[in-house]
Formats: structure tokens, C-alpha cells, sequence
């Protein structure tokens, strides 16, 4: 009886380099388009590939026409659609976020509590500036975003780039600054910009006192990868906004606990 051959299943070096770039080209694209809207639409392509399959296997030959029309212009339809997630992968090359990201790996591995200890230091002025506007029930809206992007936050705001106080928080979002009404947008460890009108959400089943505030940072969260620190002016309360669903009534511990995770 002859044996079986699986030299098939022989590896070079150069394979299993191939493969674990191919791993992290698809790890890294899937960072970049989780918890978007991206998602929502690369899920509808593949369901109209698998209807294109169906109509291919039961020969309606009308309806095959219309759908391979469509997927004729399918690359361009992509390069159209996720341009947002294009551009992001880019900017993310160029800023060398791969090595930035794999640094950070090394000191998971090795143990090291550096990363965690200096997180929490950079997230301690929000904390503060929380307890403080809290406390005297200023309103504010807060964005978190992993990537700035300039097309949808700096076009509606004013372009800041500041490094992140607690007293410069709580000036932006005291009642009688010009820059009180709208969002801050933070990100790479810098108040980039404020003022950001931004895109309200379209959930008709929020509780009735939710106003613009909170739609608007459900409304981002929904859109983006970002995540919202929204606190009501009427109740001081703190809310935590991420991929569309809303926590309310966050204490100063749980946030501390959010932003060192997602932020």
C-alpha cells in the first residue's frame, strides 16, 4: 500500500515568515476596523457574496447578471467606502506604530509594570479634572481615539495639540469659555483639539433626560473606535460611552479602570 505524502506540509523559513506576516497584516487591519462601522460593512459584503454564490448554484441568471455588475466595481467600491480605514493604516505606518505597539508587547511579556504605572499617570489629570467638574456640575464631553484623524475631528474644532492638565480641562468646559460647548478630542497623550461638533447617534430608544451631550459621545462611539467621558451638567453623573452602549453612573474607580484599558 503506498504511503501518503505530505511534503505538501513541508515549511521553509520563507514560508513561515510569509505566514506570520500575513498574521499580523491581518491582525493589525482587524485593530484598525474593530468596533466601527467598517465591520457592519464588511459583514454586508460578505453576505452579498454568499447570495452571489446561492444565485450561481440555482442558475437565476437575471439576477447573477445584477450582482456581477456590482462586484465588477468592487475595488474601486472598497477603496471608496473604507477610505477612513485606508488613510488610518497609513497614518499608522508612517508613525511607527508597529514598533510603538510591539515595544509594548516585549514589556507585557517580561512582565513589566512600567507600561501600566505610566498609563495611569497620564490618565490621573482626567481623573481630577472628573472629580472636580463632578463636583461643581460642569457639563463636559470628553473623546478618547486611538488615531487623530484631521478630516472628522479638526475640520468642526479648534485645533488644540496641548498637553493634557487638569486645570486646562476644567477651563475648557467651565460655563463662560468660548470652547465650552462641543467635545475634546485626545489622543496620542495630547488634548488635540475642542469645540468638536460631532455626529449624533441615531438610537431612538436612549432615556428621554439624555441630551446633545450624550448622544453626541454614543453617537462618535457608534462611528469610531473612540470612546466618550460624558458628565451631565443637571446631575454631576458620569457616563462611559463605547460602541454604541452607554454606562451610567460610573464611579472614579471603574473610569480609572476604563481609560487604562481603552485609552
Amino acid at each position: 500500500m503506498k504511503g501518503l505524502d505530505f511534503d505538501f506540509l513541508k515549511l521553509t523559513i520563507t514560508d513561515s515568515v510569509d505566514i506570520i506576516l500575513v498574521a499580523l497584516l491581518i491582525y493589525y487591519i482587524y485593530n484598525l476596523i474593530k468596533n466601527t462601522i467598517a465591520v457592519n460593512l464588511f459583514l454586508g459584503m460578505v453576505i452579498i457574496l454568499i447570495i452571489h454564490w446561492l444565485v450561481e448554484l440555482l442558475h437565476m441568471r437575471l439576477l447573477s447578471t445584477i450582482i456581477n455588475q456590482f462586484i465588477s466595481v468592487g475595488i474601486i467600491a472598497l477603496i471608496i467606502i473604507f477610505q477612513p480605514e485606508i488613510r488610518r493604516f497609513l497614518l499608522l505606518l508612517g508613525k511607527n506604530t508597529f514598533l510603538q505597539q510591539n515595544k509594548a508587547w516585549w514589556g507585557y511579556i517580561f512582565g513589566s509594570k512600567n507600561i501600566e504605572r505610566n498609563n495611569l499617570i497620564r490618565i490621573k489629570p482626567i481623573i481630577d479634572a472628573c472629580k472636580s467638574m463632578k463636583k461643581s456640575r460642569t457639563g463636559a464631553l470628553m473623546v478618547f481615539v486611538k488615531f487623530y484623524d484631521d478630516q472628522l475631528f479638526a475640520n468642526s474644532c479648534e485645533v488644540m495639540d496641548a498637553k493634557i492638565s487638569k486645570r486646562l480641562l476644567e477651563s475648557i468646559f467651565q460655563k463662560y469659555s468660548p470652547l465650552h460647548d462641543g467635545a475634546v478630542v485626545i489622543a496620542e497623550n495630547k488634548i488635540k483639539s475642542a469645540s468638536c461638533i460631532l455626529p449624533l447617534t441615531d438610537n431612538d430608544k436612549l432615556p428621554p433626560q439624555f441630551g446633545l451631550r450624550h448622544r453626541a459621545g454614543i453617537g462618535v462611539s457608534e462611528a469610531t473606535d473612540a470612546v466618550a467621558v460624558i458628565i451631565s451638567e443637571e446631575t454631576g453623573e458620569i457616563a462611559y460611552a463605547k460602541q454604541g452602549r452607554v454606562r451610567m453612573n460610573v464611579s472614579f474607580g471603574e473610569l480609572e479602570k476604563l481609560l487604562n484599558k481603552d485609552f
